[in-house]
């Protein structure tokens, strides 16, 4: 087969990727988004190139010149460092992400609308972008309890409680996660990301015991698109006294899924795969 594509952010997901692929055969070409990829993910990949984020062209110009008519792309963006004083040296946009950026995302420049014209445009270029869990899928999470630590009475009261308020906090764009206690919202997450609200979370409930339910976008594309949880979220959990995280089944990766879950458990925290009930 043709080389894969890497466009690779941060965290450990497209370590996962790279590995996940190579033992399946494929020579994989990383275009690694600067400030934010894994130095380290030049070892699992057979080309590694740092690109600009905002220079969508150079992106195209290393994944066709290596001859790639596929591509995943997974990892963060730090979203936040774009509203740093300096952003605007920083983040220079080549003219191609310019024009796209001024003309198709003038009026949308909510996250699911801006991958949706970077798949597009490097549709046009002859790349596809594909499945970014195809060659990590034994990495998602799965319905019930995934831990041997179990949710409380209280906890699945919670879980039923928060479920689709979070389902709503998605659906408005706002973000995929909130914190719960005894039907309380202690935090909901916006442009911080998933570990930053934790840290803040844990600071107005100093008594412990709360849930985290981190859902999927509610337009999620499984190309672009696919919340991860890693031993760092654990960790964080278990610093802010959290006791129990709620996924949703097949749309959530969990990063070093058996570390994460050996993890959870060494901090009492249950880990569940939540279906909401479906109405009749």
């Amino acid at each position: 087969m043709p080389p894969l594509g890497l466009i690779a952010g941060e965290g450990v997901f497209p370590l996962l990727v790279a590995r996940g692929a190579r033992a399946a055969g494929r020579t994989i070409v990383c275009a690694a988004l600067a400030g934010n990829a894994r130095p380290e993910l030049a070892d699992e990949v057979d080309s590694f190139k740092w690109v600009g984020v905002l220079r969508l062209n150079q992106w195209i110009r290393t994944l066709r010149a290596a001859g790639c008519e596929q591509a995943i792309m997974v990892g963060r963006v730090r979203k936040a460092q774009m509203y740093t004083r300096w952003r605007y040296f920083q983040y220079i946009p080549d003219l191609r992400t310019a024009k796209l950026w001024f003309t198709r995302l003038r009026r949308d420049k909510r996250d699911h609308a801006v991958l949706l014209a970077v798949a597009d445009e490097l549709a046009k270029e002859g790349i596809t972008l594909i499945d970014s869990t195809m060659y990590c899928a034994d990495q998602l999470s799965t319905p019930g309890v995934m831990t041997k630590t179990q949710p409380t009475p209280g906890q699945w009261v919670d879980i039923h409680f928060g479920y689709e308020l979070c389902k709503a906090v998605s659906r408005m764009d706002i973000g995929q996660a909130i914190a719960v206690l005894d039907k309380d919202v202690i935090a909901v997450e916006a442009v911080e990301g998933t570990n930053v609200m934790i840290e803040r979370a844990g600071k107005y409930c100093k008594v412990g015991g709360w849930t985290l339910i981190k859902v999927s976008n509610t337009q999620q594309d499984m190309r672009m698109d696919v919340p991860s949880i890693g031993v760092t979220t654990i960790e964080k959990l278990a610093e802010a006294r959290a006791s129990c995280l709620v996924l949703e089944p097949g749309k959530t990766i969990l990063l070093e899924k058996q570390k994460v879950l050996d993890l959870a458990d060494r901090h009492r925290i249950a880990v569940v795969g939540y279906e909401a009930p479906k109405t009749p």
